[in-house]
């Protein structure tokens, strides 16, 4: 298998197989017939698939990877609904861990003596990284579901603020018509 990716990483010289993904398209005269579709990830994992199909292997279920980079990968990669969950919910637990990273440094910070308002910064990424992964267990299931429903219209949210250097586009008092 390392034989394959290491061929396939090669196509970009010095590069490593870890640092090389691949895309896959069809041709633009076949593109319809497909549905416009493509593929593409890490070298690693189509080198792993391309070295079990020619020899008869079974394919591993390879858990997500924990490194962020990885896991990014798998997230363009994937259009599975199962597998986006699993990555939402891999990306939780990589927030736990981030957010224990930030308690140990908020006990340095205290135990250094470093200013108060450090401290309490790290207190409150601590406390706001571990918000994040609590709502991404909340939201990661219905990612898995095939067709989602909606049981309730969606809340409507504050408009965003647009900075000072970028001009707002100009729309009649009536609106825009679609």
């Amino acid at each position: 298998m390392h034989d394959f990716a290491r061929a396939l990483a090669d196509q970009i010289p010095g590069a490593a197989p870890r640092d090389v993904t691949v895309n896959f398209a069809v041709r633009r005269q076949a593109a319809a017939q497909h549905g416009y579709r493509s593929r593409g990830g890490p070298v690693t994992v189509y080198a792993q698939a391309l070295h079990a199909q020619l020899y008869g292997l079974p394919m591993d279920d390879e858990p997500l990877p924990a490194d962020l980079g990885a896991l990014l990968q798998a997230a363009h990669t994937t259009a599975d609904p199962e597998q986006q969950a699993a990555v939402l919910q891999q990306l939780a637990e990589q927030l736990r861990n981030a957010a224990e990273i930030l308690e140990w440094a908020r006990n340095h910070a205290h135990w250094r003596r470093l200013p108060d308002s450090a401290w309490q910064w790290l207190r409150d990424a601590t406390d706001r990284t571990r918000d994040l992964a609590d709502g991404l267990d909340a939201v990661h299931p219905a990612f898995a579901d095939d067709a989602p429903t909606r049981t309730s219209p969606p809340k409507p949210t504050a408009p965003r603020a647009v900075p000072s250097t970028v001009a707002a586009p100009a729309t009649s008092p009536a609106g825009r018509r679609r």
